[in-house]
């Protein structure tokens, strides 16, 4: 049975979400996914449709989401529909919703160095999630995102800040999450930090892994 993802797709035009949009539902409908592509949050209300889908995909940065679009969202995930995303798409979408933020597990708080920052993307070794299974350490050029983080998620690919200017820097040298994993109710949900320009995912390895995440989550 063919299944169905739904790509919603606005918010701050420097995510670039009309050109991560089409690099995601080219690796969707690579799966047999059956996807539509909404450039509206409206798109949420509609809680008998998104109970009938498989998959959520949200490339929204920087919005506001009303109550109406948000609790459809977080019953259908909590229902089994998989929720997954990248970057600002999703982990830093609407920063006045405390619910969207629990549910996908992290919100962005800085990037230290701001783009352009050569870093390597880790994968943890004692991970058994077939997301990163054979996928080997990768070097990026990106932003380098800080996550507030919700203590229950499956890291699965970490990256190490260095000491940076400002008052942070008295904490020294520290691993956050890039990739990891996590449960809402029964759905899953799966976030990448990687994802400020559609480009990064040209790197084979930033791609896999989101192909792999979709796949994961999808119900």
């Amino acid at each position: 049975m063919t299944k169905k993802a739904l790509i919603v797709r606005g918010g701050w035009d420097g995510h670039e979400p009309v050109q991560v949009s089409e690099v995601f539902a080219e690796l969707l409908r690579g799966e047999s996914f059956e996807v539509e592509i909404s450039d509206t949050l409206d798109s949420f209300k509609d809680e008998e449709k998104l109970l009938g889908l498989n998959l959520i995909v949200p490339i929204w940065t920087m919005g506001e989401i009303s109550n109406e679009q948000l609790q459809p969202v977080l019953k259908a995930v909590e229902s089994g529909v998989g929720l997954a995303g990248c970057h600002g798409g999703m982990c830093d979408s609407f920063r006045n919703s405390v619910e969207w933020q629990f549910m996908t597990g992290s919100q962005w708080v800085a990037h230290p160095f701001n783009d352009g920052v050569d870093y390597e993307v880790n994968m943890v070794p004692s991970s058994s999630s077939p997301i990163v299974e054979g996928i080997k350490d990768f070097k990026v050029k990106s932003e380098q995102y800080y996550l507030h983080v919700d203590p229950t998620v499956n890291v699965l690919a970490t990256t190490t800040f260095p000491v940076s200017e400002g008052p942070h820097s008295a904490n020294g040298a520290i691993t956050m999450p890039v990739v990891y994993t996590k449960k809402w109710g029964v759905g899953k949900v799966f976030y990448n930090s990687l994802g400020h320009h559609a480009d990064i995912f040209d790197i084979p390895e930033a791609k896999e892994l989101m192909r792999r995440g979709f796949v994961w989550a999808a119900k």
